[in-house]
């Protein structure tokens, strides 16, 4: 019992007691009772949509409760911004990076909070030093001193990661930290979160991966339409009974491959290389083919040169060097606008930055790409793009109760949906998906997945690319492995095993085995 009269556990260190959240009368959270234990990883799962982010959002400072309160070490506090709660020793990892691409990683590590010598200002040798001894209890291999921008997201989502150590926080919120990380990367951060334990850290964890939850996780609490819908310790259940209790059902449907007629080559890629800005390749003479309504796998870990690839055939890259067809027809066209209408379109893996312009509306974004459709003469037709938005909402099934709500009110897996949708409003011939169900939850998934496979089956050519095993095997009909920037196999997915793939994807030399050809 505390001087207030509260009754508290002494392991717990905060209490949610029936905290609700809406917005512009949308329920997002209703009613939730939420307990946090010391030195313990409490897992926060639920579809998209389901309340996660807000709730951590209002222990971090960010938003406040419409009703309920928060009780931590048995008093009650209200806090009014990040600030306040960093304070009370709260920190936490985004799940979309916060990071400021022009500045230095020790300077975004310690940004509002910066080291200082008196008077003579900020002492940025101590930052460098500090930030690197962070990254080295990660093995980020990165330098404190490079720049944010130069760094691929998996290195920038290790700098959150950092970041949120320096606060020395006695509560961490953990919002999909994983999402962006290789599997050694991932296993470096449940080393650090293991420490954290021991030192009597709470930690909260959210994630899509089950079997990461059930491996690093200490107390589940399952979120479901804003309300809790279970509560227990990891040790007494299991992944078909987190589902059930995510969607009323214990169903993982990766949609897998449905046999249609695959038609004639929509899309060759030729030799196309891009060299590295500090030396080498970061794509290597790839070559490699697509087939109208066939789905093609790229799998390769991070800095497999994935990205960089569907980059150069968007025409990101002027210095690219390589040729690519569409239809059989060489594409001359150099930039990405005239690229976009020759029928290519790319779902990039950073939703957020590359995605999506945040301070639009859902409709404005779904339409970004594809405006020029709607104009006649100099003015848009309102009627005939409003009907194309109701369109694509009910056809990719995004709840978006009003398409002219900002997009960033949206849940992670319904923002991905519209990024998609964007790119379908183009009527694309060729679809390129970078990391499509890159933080999004089971449901959302199999939403994403079932879109791919109807749009293939309705003659469209995708290339996606994954660095989730189980992913590329369910939905691919060819995986072509990247390795260094290398193209090293094709495999059919007929009778290939997880183990080819995974020894292909460690190998640095091209060895070509395309059993489909």
């Amino acid at each position: 019992m505390t001087a207030t009269g509260i009754e508290q556990h002494p392991e717990v260190i905060l209490r949610l007691d029936d905290v609700s959240k809406v917005y512009s009368g949308i329920v997002a959270v209703k009613r939730a009772n939420l307990e946090l234990r010391r030195g313990a990883v409490n897992v926060l799962v639920g579809e998209n949509g389901a309340g996660k982010s807000t709730l951590m959002k209002i222990i971090a400072g960010v938003e406040r409760p419409t009703l309920g309160r928060i009780i931590l070490d048995g008093e009650p506090v209200f806090f009014s911004s990040p600030a306040e709660a960093q304070a009370h020793g709260i920190g936490m990892i985004f799940q979309e990076l916060n990071l400021f691409s022009n500045m230095s990683v020790a300077e975004n590590i310690f940004a509002t909070r910066e080291i200082t010598r008196g008077l003579r200002g900020i002492d940025h040798a101590e930052q460098v030093a500090k930030a690197d001894g962070f990254l080295k209890r990660l093995d980020a291999g990165i330098s404190a001193e490079t720049m944010v921008e130069d760094l691929p997201i998996g290195q920038q989502q290790l700098v959150e990661i950092a970041k949120a150590m320096s606060l020395n926080a006695r509560i961490l919120i953990m919002d999909e930290p994983t999402s962006a990380l290789s599997a050694a990367e991932v296993e470096i951060l449940f080393k650090v979160i293991n420490e954290l334990k021991a030192q009597g850290v709470a930690i909260v964890y959210i994630s899509h991966r089950l079997e990461e939850l059930m491996r690093i996780g200490d107390y589940i609490t399952v979120l479901r339409d804003g309300q809790i819908t279970g509560q227990a310790m990891v040790k007494d259940i299991d992944t078909r009974w987190i589902v059930r209790s995510m969607i009323g059902s214990d169903a993982k449907d990766f949609a897998r491959a449905v046999d249609h007629n695959i038609g004639e080559e929509a899309f060759r890629a030729e030799g196309i290389s891009l060299a590295r800005r500090t030396g080498g390749l970061a794509v290597d003479d790839v070559t490699l083919s697509v087939r109208a309504g066939e789905i093609l796998g790229i799998y390769g870990l991070m800095g497999a040169g994935r990205s960089e690839f569907f980059e150069c055939v968007m025409g990101r890259h002027r210095h690219a060097t390589g040729k690519i067809f569409i239809n059989g027809r060489e594409v001359r066209e150099r930039d990405t606008t005239r690229r976009i209408r020759r029928g290519l379109a790319l779902i990039p893996e950073d939703r957020q930055r590359e995605g999506l312009v945040p301070v639009l509306s859902i409709a404005s974004n779904l339409t970004l790409a594809s405006l020029r459709r709607f104009v006649r003469i100099f003015h848009v037709v309102e009627s005939a793009e409003k009907r194309a938005i109701k369109a694509i909402i009910q056809d990719l099934s995004i709840k978006a109760p009003n398409p002219d709500f900002e997009v960033t009110s949206m849940s992670g897996g319904n923002q991905q949906k519209v990024v998609i949708g964007k790119a379908l409003m183009t009527y694309p011939k060729v679809l390129l998906m970078d990391e499509p169900s890159r933080g999004i939850d089971v449901g959302a998934k199999a939403d994403v997945f079932r879109t791919m496979r109807r749009l293939a089956g309705s003659g469209l050519a995708i290339l996606f690319s994954t660095s989730d095993l189980e992913e590329v095997m369910a939905l691919s009909d060819r995986i072509a492995v990247l390795s260094n920037g290398k193209l090293v196999a094709v495999f059919d997915r007929h009778g290939v095993t997880e183990e080819a793939i995974v020894a292909a994807s460690a190998k640095g030399h091209t060895q070509i085995r395309d059993h489909a050809s």
